[in-house]
């Protein structure tokens, strides 16, 4: 009986010893790590800002919707590209002639707003006759002409109902003697047009001269009422749209706001 009673209790040690290495040896196995190819996938457009040494100087956001309008228009000289930030002040340098082919910045200076736009800040945007107001939105710089104003480089606005009656507004590029850093140091801001991008006189000929020819102009205000109505700008950039003119807005908004008639 003893002798049953000894064999039983060894059998049930053994079993549990046994249970206790088989446990040990499971845990101290090594691991088996799963590797996940992780594609990261680049933004050619921030590729390009950041080779071009932008940051710091062009917004973010200016310069992707700009890219946005470059990579889905059909400029006929796609060799330079021109950004205007009217988020800045006037008395800022917020013009931005860049040339894509070499991949730098060419010309970066002051340049004037509607009258009717603000003062210092351009914050109210027309598309109408007689506003005296700047508009928002893509155009292509085209032919050269003298005018009242001298050597001038007329746009063809792109969107409708934003800035497609820029022509016949007579919005051009022209040099003007109220937009020059004398003016700022007397008055606090630059002096303003009939809705122009009025440029120093000293670099009318160069940067008309740059631009014409059917260059692609973006004139940027981070403005709400734009990006609700453009066609070309995309909240998402990889979305392609549907179609690259923009429609005309219901509304009519009111100041600070971009009058879409």
């Amino acid at each position: 009986m003893n002798k049953l009673l000894l064999i039983s209790l060894w059998a049930i040690a053994t079993s549990s010893i046994s249970g206790d290495l088989n446990n040990t040896q499971q845990l101290n196995a090594p691991l088996e790590i799963t590797q996940t190819k992780v594609e990261i996938v680049k933004d050619p457009v921030k590729e390009l800002y950041d080779e071009m040494k932008l940051q710091g100087i062009i917004k973010w956001d200016a310069f992707e919707q700009a890219m946005q309008g470059y990579n889905h228009l059909s400029p006929k000289n796609k060799n330079i590209m021109t950004i205007i930030d009217f988020t800045l002040p006037s008395t800022d340098k917020r013009m931005y002639v860049l040339d894509m082919k070499a991949k730098k910045l060419l010309y970066h200076n002051i340049v004037s707003h509607g009258r009717n736009s603000g003062e210092k800040f351009a914050t109210a945007f027309s598309n109408k006759h007689g506003s005296f107001q700047s508009s928002l939105g893509f155009y292509y710089a085209q032919e050269t002409y003298f005018g009242g104003n001298g050597y001038s480089l007329r746009l063809d606005g792109l969107e409708k109902g934003i800035n497609d009656q820029a022509r016949p507004r007579a919005i051009v590029v022209h040099g003007a003697d109220y937009c020059s850093t004398d003016i700022i140091k007397s008055t606090g801001r630059l002096g303003r047009s009939y809705g122009c991008p009025a440029l120093p006189r000293e670099l009318t000929k160069p940067i008309i001269n740059t631009l014409k020819g059917g260059t692609l102009m973006y004139i940027y205000a981070g403005n709400k009422d734009y990006l609700a109505s453009t066609k070309v700008v995309k909240k998402h950039p990889l979305e392609s749209p549907s179609t690259l003119i923009a429609t005309q807005h219901e509304e009519e908004t009111g100041k600070s706001k971009t009058v879409l008639n």
